[in-house]
């Protein structure tokens, strides 16, 4: 039996004899993921077309994430929102935009990909940082 994982504790792909598992909380992440990607692309799109490529992708993340912070709360942890957590849950998304905006860069600059693809991209970079440090947020603190 193989555990994947991205940090130390954290099982998040389950690979034992040739069958691969995912948690059903990696699943629905995946899902608010696709939900939260196409409304910031969306906005994305809509905002190019009278900023720059960076200002746009700020601007479209910065409004995503509150829908994503609910969407999160609500169905990936099945938790309930607080004030606390919508002010910590920009911390998750720090790495997040960090890895987003400079992969878009190096895309577009040095690699010379379309700026209206190159945020797709650099996207799946930064999703299993996000993934990790919204769970550790979002998720409801058990005892033992």
């Amino acid at each position: 039996m193989l555990i994947v994982t991205m940090w130390k504790g954290v099982g998040i792909i389950l690979i034992s004899e040739g069958i691969i598992t995912i948690s059903k909380e990696a699943i629905r992440f995946i899902i608010v993921g696709i939900i939260n990607t196409f409304f910031y692309y969306i906005l994305y799109l809509v905002f190019i077309t009278g900023w720059h490529y960076v200002v746009a992708h700020v601007l479209s993340f910065l409004i995503s994430m509150v829908g994503s912070f609910f969407l999160h709360t609500y169905f990936t942890y099945r938790t309930q929102p607080t004030l606390m957590k919508f002010i910590q849950f920009p911390v998750t998304n720090v790495v997040n935009i960090l890895i987003s905006t400079g992969g878009m860069y190096f895309l577009v600059e040095l690699f010379k990909v379309n700026e209206k693809i190159a945020p797709l991209l650099a996207t799946f970079i930064a999703i299993p940082f996000t993934f990790l440090m919204s769970r550790h947020i979002l998720r409801e603190k058990h005892t033992h």
